[in-house]
């Protein structure tokens, strides 16, 4: 090997461009490896460079509120691709569109006749209890079935190639204009790289998903109105929401700019008020309206619940869809796939430990040092324990939030995540990769080809967020 990866050890892990560890490096690969050992590091380094401030540029941010003062930051864009085969593809694509139909029967069940609770497939304390439960939604009927239009399913593979599921994302998954610009970002830095390889595209998520808001708009509307709902500038990715709503050609709008009269919903224009008829919401449900939920918001759209149950408008994703994506009701997905489906599911879960359970908390305050503690509600990285590289204080502040609120957790083993080569200060070193397919579904599902891979950019780490330091790359399904 020479080039850049002339001095790169992928040490045990999968990679996902050589392939398993002590094996010959894979063949659909051999192409673009031959291309990247033509570079060498100083040139890979100012085209990363002339990347990122392109990047900047551009506006393509996210905000960390983290930190004491939301904070606008691009998200790091590291320019060495992950590369999948069409065999690869192949597996995830199904996997993917089982579980996105599995979840949406189950979304149809819980609001409808409650079977899976009723014969005990999943306990129904953990649905009817859960906080993103709403029973609002109890009777309102969808189009085509479809609850959960956007729906993002995260993946890692282990030591050993496998895919599985680490978490679903039902509500409103974020992310996917990285995966559009990053693959622009590719094809001006690195024409080199990419020419007569055949990459699948991705420049038409944003067609696929206007046509997905036209097919569950109310039924006989000729010439549907179809709107992006943010809740505005401070939201962490209103980047997205512009790009998104400029993807589709449709108005970008927030709850000041619609209006609810006689049970419909109406966008005010310069020209008087104008009828909508479909709203890609990307505004959480306690916030969508104040008669329905949270009364203090100022974000929502006052008697939008009453406009939706009368089926005058479309919810793209329908209210109360978290409760299909709770990290606990996660683990019983593969016997929700068995249940309505009546099939073995294609995509694994990752072992889960639900800690409302007793013999699965008293399993993870006995192997807390070995295992990765989540909270059930939270997302973007926060509030979870690697138990492996926690500190002995770390690890009684995680015992002490288990037995104060165990039904709050799940515990999972840590897996040896793939890895792919990254440029990292100068140098090409493996870092642990994971990834979140997109899929839309209007009357049926479509897949995006790749997805958004997140990397990791501490040399050891397993947490991939952009929220806590992640980066992104592009990733190619080779055609």
């Amino acid at each position: 090997m020479s080039g850049i990866l002339s001095r790169y050890d992928q040490g045990p892990f999968f990679c996902e461009i050589m392939g398993q560890a002590g094996t010959t490096a894979v063949e659909h690969t051999t192409a673009i490896r031959e291309r990247l050992a033509q570079l060498d590091l100083a040139a890979l380094q100012r085209r990363s460079e002339d990347a990122e401030r392109e990047l900047y540029n551009l506006g393509i941010t996210f905000t960390v509120y983290s930190e004491k003062d939301a904070i606008d930051r691009i998200l790091p864009f590291d320019v060495i691709p992950r590369i999948l085969s069409r065999d690869d593809w192949a597996h995830l694509e199904a996997g993917v569109i089982q579980r996105v139909t599995a979840i949406n029967l189950f979304l149809a069940d819980v609001y409808g006749p409650q079977h899976a609770l009723k014969d005990g497939i999943v306990p129904a304390e953990l649905v009817l209890g859960n906080s993103n439960y709403r029973p609002e939604m109890i009777g309102v009927k969808v189009a085509h079935g479809a609850y959960t239009n956007i729906c993002g399913i995260d993946v890692v593979r282990d030591d050993k190639g496998r895919f599985m599921v680490l978490e679903d994302n039902a509500r409103t998954p974020s992310g996917v204009s990285y995966v559009l610009e990053n693959r622009n970002m590719m094809l001006r830095a690195f024409p080199d790289l990419t020419t007569d390889i055949s990459i699948r595209p991705v420049d038409n998520y944003g067609p696929k998903l206007q046509e997905a808001m036209v097919e569950i708009a109310p039924e006989g509307v000729a010439d549907p109105q179809v709107v992006l709902l943010s809740p505005g500038t401070y939201n962490s990715a209103y980047f997205e929401h512009i790009f998104l709503a400029r993807e589709m050609g449709v108005p970008l709008v927030e709850g000041r700019d619609l209006v609810v009269e006689n049970d419909r919903v109406y966008m005010k224009t310069t020209g008087g008020l104008e009828r909508v008829h479909t709203i890609y919401r990307r505004l959480n449900d306690d916030f969508l309206d104040p008669e329905a939920f949270r009364p203090d918001s100022t974000l929502g759209v006052p008697g939008l619940m009453r406009a939706y149950r009368a089926g005058n408008v479309a919810l793209a994703n329908s209210v109360g869809t978290g409760v299909a994506d709770d990290k606990a009701v996660y683990a019983y997905m593969p016997r929700l796939i068995k249940y309505y489906m009546e099939q073995e599911a294609i995509l694994d879960n990752v072992q889960t430990n639900i800690c409302r359970e007793a013999d699965a908390l008293a399993y993870t305050l006995d192997n807390l040092d070995k295992l990765v503690v989540k909270p059930v509600a939270e997302s973007g990285g926060y509030g979870i324990t690697v138990g492996p590289k926690a500190s002995k204080e770390e690890l009684e502040v995680c015992r002490a939030s288990l037995l104060a609120d165990p039904a709050n957790y799940i515990s999972q083993p840590t897996i040896q995540l793939s890895v792919c080569p990254t440029l990292v200060e100068g140098e090409v070193e493996p870092r642990h990769v994971d990834l979140r397919p997109f899929a839309i579904t209007g009357k049926s599902t479509w897949v995006l080809p790749g997805g958004l891979t997140r990397v990791a950019l501490r040399r050891g780490s397993l947490v991939v967020n952009s929220s806590q330091g992640g980066g992104s790359k592009d990733t190619w399904v080779l055609g």
